[in-house]
């Protein structure tokens, strides 16, 4: 088997997640992979930044991070919030003439084009909001009953609900970028939802389906992690 060529795979943060959100993955890819997990502004390793509040200014501020490392090849992921960045990233990437990703990968999120059903989740009352998040199991009880904790972690999860809920869909051109979607069986996500992602690209989609809630994605690193691998492989990394 020839040599496969170094390829960065860009992960991009679910609501309330940081860099040291992927650090698992990082175990489970090939070798020639490598994980470079983004922050944005007012998590990780930018706390003292303001959040931001728009998948777009999200996006650009990516953008902004990684422009200077995209003549190399390179993938995207995103889960949840991820995922809406990164297509809005790759759309951002054509439209500044760079060279486009070898794959885009997404997670927990319906397509771009489904019209998003739950609207100013951001303005709730804290004791709605934490319902909410106990139903995407992605806040640990021990944060959700820590006031302190509640504190730190609250406005960033009410600037990302509000980003996605405030996002408005502009149809467009698909771009020619393959696309893998990864989606728990157990959660609010419908498969339906899921396959829109086929509105975005001039290639097929590929639809996998795992088992467990909104994320999935922790339960199946060690999968997730081969998905990875194998989808940024071009065709003369296959050959002997």
């Amino acid at each position: 088997m020839a040599d496969h060529c170094e390829t960065t795979l860009f992960c991009l943060p679910f609501a309330g997640g940081s860099s040291y959100s992927y650090r698992e993955f990082k175990r489970y890819t090939d070798e020639f992979v490598s994980i470079a997990a983004i922050d944005l502004p007012g998590r990780g390793r930018r706390f003292p930044e303001p959040l931001l509040t728009s998948l777009h200014d999200m996006a650009d501020d990516v953008f902004d991070q990684i422009r200077g490392r995209l003549n190399g090849a390179y993938a995207i992921y995103g889960h949840s919030l991820g995922a809406c960045i990164g297509y809005l990233l790759v759309k951002r990437i054509i439209r500044e003439r760079c060279p486009p990703p070898l794959h885009l990968f997404v997670s927990g999120r319906e397509g771009p084009s489904v019209q998003g059903k739950e609207k100013d989740r951001h303005l709730l009352p804290q004791a709605d909001f934490i319902e909410i998040l106990k139903r995407f199991e992605g806040t640990t009880r021990e944060v959700l009953e820590n006031q302190e904790m509640m504190e730190l972690f609250e406005p960033v999860l009410r600037a990302d609900f509000q980003a996605l809920d405030t996002y408005t869909y502009e149809k467009s051109e698909p771009f020619d970028v393959p696309i893998t979607v990864m989606r728990g069986s157990d959660e609010s996500l419908m498969r339906a939802d899921a396959l829109r992602w086929q509105d975005e690209t001039t290639r097929k989609i590929s639809l996998l389906e795992f088992s467990g809630g909104h994320f999935f994605i922790f339960r199946h690193a060690a999968q997730i992690g081969r998905v990875f691998s194998r989808g940024v492989m071009t065709p003369s990394d296959t050959t002997a």
